[in-house]
Order: C-alpha cells, then sequence, then structure tokens
C-alpha cells in the first residue's frame, strides 16, 4: 500500500510529494522524502549550480535499483511556476524545453517527479550557445585507483594557478573528480572544448598517469582520462550537490583544495553532505567572481596543431 503524500513548503511555494516512504536508496533505507529533506538542505548550492542553465533529468521511478530514465524534457504536470529554456539538437532536428531552475521549489518538484540526478548544460539560458564553465573530468580508467585521481587533480591545479585560473573541485560521486572555471560566454563550445584539450594536453605531459586518447580501446586502464568532451554541447554532468542514482546515495561534493588528499567520494552521500554544507555553506558561491579568459588555452591549441597534434575528436563518435 503506497504510503500517504506529504506536502512541502518551499519559500512561497508548495510542493506536494507522493510516496515519501518509498525507499530509494536500499543500503541504508534512505527514502524519497530523506531525498527532498537532503536537496532543502543543500537548497542555496544546488540552485546556484543549476541556475538558468538547461538541464537533464536522471528519474528513478521506483528508487535507484530500479528504471533509469534520462529525461530532456520537463515532465508533464509541471505547475506554472515551473521554467525552462528551449533546447534544439541537430542531429535529431529537434527541440526540447528543459528544466530551467531558478528557486529551490524548482529543484523539490523536480525530486517529487522521480528525479535523483541533476545534470545542467555549461551554458545558460541566456546564450545556450556560448558556455559560461569550463568543465575539468578527472576521469580514472578501470584500473585506475583513486590517488590517482588525487595526484591529477594537483596536477591539474598547477596548471590552472599558472594560467590564473581559479578552479572549482567536487567529486563527482563516482570514481572521479570535476573542476569548474567559469568563463567569459563569448566563444562556441567548439572553441571551449579546443581549449579544453589544450589544457588536458599539458596536464598529459606533466603525468604519465593521465592519456588525452578519446578512444577506450587505445587508452591503458590504469590511466587517468582529461574527459575534455564534456563540454562539448549538450554534454552534461552532475551537478553540484547532485545525488547520484546509487545504493549509498553519494552526492557530487564541492571540497577544497586542501581536502584533496584526504577525502574519498564514499564520504559525501545524503546523510553526511547536511551537516557539511550547514558548516560550510556553499563551497562555490563565489564562483560567479572568478572569471577566466581562455585566450590563452586556445593559444595553446593553435601551437599544438601547429607542431601536428589532432583537432578535438568528435564527440558523437564514440
Amino acid at each position: 500500500m503506497a504510503s500517504p503524500a506529504t506536502e512541502i513548503e518551499v519559500d512561497d511555494k508548495v510542493v506536494r510529494v507522493s510516496n515519501p516512504d518509498r525507499v530509494y536508496f536500499p543500503e541504508r533505507g534512505e527514502t524519497k522524502l530523506d531525498l527532498v529533506e537532503y536537496y532543502l538542505s543543500v537548497g542555496s548550492g544546488i540552485v546556484n549550480a543549476l541556475r538558468e542553465r538547461p538541464c537533464m533529468l536522471h528519474r528513478f521511478p521506483t528508487g535507484v535499483s530500479g528504471e533509469k530514465v534520462h529525461q530532456k524534457r520537463l515532465p508533464k504536470g509541471a505547475p506554472p511556476w515551473m521554467e525552462t529554456v528551449r533546447v534544439h539538437f541537430p542531429r535529431w532536428n529537434r527541440t526540447a524545453d528543459e528544466l530551467c531552475v531558478t528557486e529551490l521549489a524548482q529543484v523539490i518538484w523536480a525530486v517529487q517527479m522521480s528525479t535523483v540526478e541533476f545534470h545542467p548544460w555549461n551554458s545558460r539560458r541566456a546564450d545556450v550557445e556560448k558556455p559560461d564553465e569550463w568543465r575539468i573530468d578527472l576521469d580514472p580508467g578501470p584500473d585506475c585507483p583513486w590517488e590517482t585521481v588525487q595526484r591529477v587533480a594537483h596536477v591539474a591545479h598547477e596548471v590552472l594557478d599558472e594560467l590564473g585560473a581559479t578552479g572549482f573541485p567536487k567529486t563527482s560521486g563516482g570514481k572521479g573528480m570535476h573542476i569548474y572555471v567559469r568563463i567569459q560566454p563569448d566563444h562556441a563550445f567548439k572553441d571551449v572544448r579546443r581549449a579544453a584539450l589544450a589544457f588536458a594536453r599539458e596536464v598529459e605531459r606533466r603525468s604519465d598517469e593521465v592519456t588525452t586518447t578519446w578512444w577506450r580501446k587505445d587508452r591503458d586502464p590504469a590511466q587517468l582520462f582529461v574527459d575534455y568532451n564534456q563540454n562539448a554541447r549538450d554534454h552534461t554532468i552532475a551537478a553540484a550537490y547532485s545525488v547520484r542514482g546509487n545504493p549509498i546515495g553519494t552526492v557530487s561534493t564541492p571540497i577544497r583544495w586542501d581536502e584533496v588528499d584526504e577525502c574519498h567520494p564514499d564520504d559525501f552521500t545524503i546523510a553526511t553532505v547536511p551537516a557539511r554544507f550547514a558548516e560550510l555553506g556553499d563551497l562555490h558561491a563565489d564562483i560567479d567572481d572568478e572569471v577566466f579568459d581562455i585566450t590563452p588555452l586556445l593559444d595553446w591549441a593553435e601551437r599544438d596543431e601547429d607542431e601536428g597534434a589532432e583537432p578535438p575528436a568528435d564527440p558523437d563518435e564514440d
């Protein structure tokens, strides 16, 4: 028998949460209502991460052990205060009205509709074709340990410092780490991806644990791939403070640089992050104040290509 619905007040809105007792995370028996309460506890952080970005929803209608639905379009039945932004997908010549968060109630309504993970674009609705976020994805191979991710994060930090760019690190909620850099929204996706590859190649030069080889079959499984193609158009990764769809409910969590050597992705879950957020606040709160011009990276890309390096691979051919 389904548990009765409950109503959640979120600022000036009320969200009706159905099946609040449904278990979403089997490891500790955490429920849909626990997930709602988690997102309420990090409200300013998740809104800051999603604000005015087209957002894909990863929905789990029966909990994370069941079916996973990748949803670009806003689910049906949305109240009038839910906001969207229309995006175009050239491969299929189709459009979708994706969730565009401006307030916490919209996040909670998406959770009511069984959303666990939020995957925003790296551009905003003012101009969805011009990214304002450069994403460095440290993606370990199947035989690459977490310790390698930690070491490579420091190499990436070193290169960012030399560029004069401020990186905002976070765990991926899986096996890797992400570093975000706010950039001026004056370049197209292809230019940001080209700049991201130039950065990745520089990290590769400094660490024999790193690869920029695009094809998985050609990579050493013990190496870490700096996935520059996460900056391609319509490629998304879990937002800061997004829960991940696994049994323990890990969270993609902002960390300080001085925490890199001590942390582990499983340290951060819907059970532990609320207290951390209450103590530290949003570690990415100031990201909009640290804007970087990618021109030096485009100069690196031109240098590399003049020396015979291949331009970025087509992300849709993998």
